[in-house]
């Protein structure tokens, strides 16, 4: 078994882990619920800004506060005078090494800003590069490809959204959150595997929430498979990337439960009578969806948390994926564990 597939199904200790101490994650919460922001940024790269898609898309649907993802390059390179202050800034990383990352946080600190590391590597420089640390609590990750790192960031930013606005619902339901994460890590997308194992290109397609982990699962199918995969809403794929999708192509939908899935399962109709190949990964109670079309998706006890057990669905369907094509997912060629960028 790869480390990738090992780590992945360790995802459920992880969050259990986070939820026992909470600590950090309920004083950032206060403080921030204690006095009025107009903006909020993220700060990250690659899978760790896939998590920043989701903290910030839960954030605007349930807080209402704008969030941004700062290009690094406009602190670091262009030394940008950013009018940032009192305003939230949030890094995600696995090991809190690259330069360009302490570089942009250092700088945000020294504007003024509220700065905060969700990172996994203790004692990093970018967790003494902010005010605030919250411990990712997903211990050594020896595959390349992250995967219970990624899961503890979704779930670190659903307990800062759900402490923040003060919802007792989502927090009850981030408790049940590792026994749905355990079921997830179970659920059988052996087709697949069987779909995609000769791909060279394909479409993930998600929204709202579930964008988050299109664009997670695109990056992993392209690190650990090879393949040409790229992440587009079901509202964006309607325009340019329309032209692509033609007989046999392709496509994993996302369609998770929320105000996005009616809409998301009517781009799957639409384009399974195109005659693009569509796997659609969906709840078991979604109804008239072909047997060979449908990929199971656990229902979490929250639908904000549905993405989070979707994605370990996809890791473990990815690694056997990677294995079935050749390849080892655990060390993708030409890629480092960690990418220290400037």
């Amino acid at each position: 078994m790869s480390n990738m597939l090992n780590e992945a199904l360790a995802s459920a200790e992880v969050v259990a882990a986070q939820l026992a101490d909470t600590a950090r994650v309920e004083a950032l919460a206060w403080q921030l619920a204690d006095a009025p922001r107009h903006v909020a940024l993220t700060v990250a790269r690659g899978s760790s800004d896939h998590a920043a898609s989701y903290f910030a898309s839960l954030t605007m649907s349930r807080i209402g506060l704008p969030v941004a993802s700062l290009p690094m390059s406009v602190a670091t390179l262009q030394q940008a005078p950013l009018r940032v202050r009192d305003q939230l800034a949030l890094a995600f990383s696995q090991s809190g090494k690259s330069p360009d990352l302490v570089g942009t946080m250092t700088a945000l600190r020294d504007s003024g800003a509220l700065t905060v590391a969700a990172v996994n590597v203790p004692d990093s420089p970018l967790q003494q590069a902010c005010d605030s640390y919250l411990p990712l609590a997903a211990g050594p990750e020896l595959s390349v490809a992250a995967t219970k790192s990624y899961i503890a960031m979704l779930s670190v930013s659903a307990q800062l959204v759900a402490h923040w606005q003060g919802d007792a619902a989502l927090l009850d339901a981030l408790a049940a959150l590792p026994d749905a994460l355990h079921a997830a890590g179970r659920l059988d997308w052996s087709k697949a595997v069987v779909a995609l194992r000769g791909v060279e290109r394909m479409i993930v397609i998600g929204r709202g929430l579930g964008l988050a982990i299109a664009q997670e699962a695109a990056l992993k199918l392209k690190e650990t498979s090879g393949i040409q995969a790229e992440a587009f809403s079901s509202a964006e794929v309607r325009h340019g990337p329309m032209e692509l999708i033609d007989r046999d192509y392709p496509l994993l939908v996302f369609a998770p439960r929320g105000p996005e899935q009616a809409g998301l399962l009517q781009l799957s109709r639409d384009m399974r009578s195109r005659g693009a190949n569509v796997l659609l990964a969906a709840p078991e109670d979604v109804r008239d969806v072909p047997a060979d079309v449908m990929l199971p998706l656990i229902s979490t006890a929250n639908p904000a948390l549905d993405p989070i057990a979707a994605i370990l669905s996809f890791y473990v369907m990815a690694a056997d994926l990677s294995a079935a094509r050749g390849r080892n997912p655990d060390a993708p060629r030409h890629l480092n564990k960690v990418t220290e960028t400037h």
